[in-house]
């Protein structure tokens, strides 16, 4: 699978200082989107220039009918509302990264998380394949484009890109990169895979509407920058 090259000013937890850079000219809203313990929270760690927000809680007896572990046996706390971190990418382009809770009782906070975004990063895990539908359904559903992050575990089976795609039954204009949420670099190169999908979808849909669509902004996203004040 096809992984774009790490092109960042910053990255890391805490990399960055708390302001945006003078050079911002595009400020992006993006979701990381996945099942319950695939590895959004750590996603967003790895590559935050500011301290990431968090809003999690510790798993109780009241969700183990609930929260399925299998696969996440080590996993102590889950999300409840959302995980809100910041990259700077080259271009003046500062992407929000805003992490999604992963289980179906969250649903409902799907329209307020989404509302404004301009792309999803929806990373899955390869032994719990079946738990990314849910998720998938939700953001096709939104109408948000978005690539597929592989998230890569220790025990996880290896399959080839036509057996993953055909699981998921993803469209074939969908990019799809294999990556390890804990290293900044490669969590870089999830993001800007979607980065330049959005780019790529944009420039399809401006030649397709001739020379009288509206002129792209830095992300090629056509629909202008997200406020500071969302």
């Amino acid at each position: 699978m096809a992984s774009a090259p790490s092109s960042c000013s910053t990255g890391g937890t805490g990399a960055g200082g708390l302001h945006l850079p003078d050079t911002t000219r595009e400020l992006v809203k993006i979701l990381v989107a996945g099942p319950f313990g695939v590895g959004k929270t750590t996603l967003i760690d790895s590559v935050s220039e500011i301290r990431p927000l968090h809003t999690e809680e510790h798993l109780s007896e009241a969700s183990v009918a609930v929260d399925d572990l299998a696969g996440v046996r080590d996993k102590t706390t889950t999300t409840v509302a959302i995980d809100f971190g910041r990259i700077s990418l080259e271009a003046g382009i500062v992407l929000y990264l805003f992490g999604t809770p992963g289980q179906e009782r969250f649903r409902s906070l799907w329209a307020d998380i989404s509302h404004g975004a301009l792309g999803a990063l929806v990373l899955i895990d390869s032994r719990r394949i079946d738990d990314s539908f849910d998720v998938l359904g939700l953001v096709e559903e939104s109408g948000l484009p978005y690539a597929v992050a592989l998230n890569t575990f220790p025990d996880a089976r290896t399959y080839t890109e036509e057996q993953l795609r055909r699981s998921l039954d993803l469209e074939p204009g969908t990019a799809m990169v294999v990556c390890d949420a804990r290293d900044t670099n490669s969590s870089i190169d999830a993001l800007l895979a979607l980065v330049q999908q959005l780019i790529a979808g944009h420039a399809a849909t401006a030649a397709a509407a001739g020379p009288a669509a509206a002129p792209a902004d830095a992300t090629g996203s056509g629909t202008g920058p997200i406020p500071e004040t969302w």
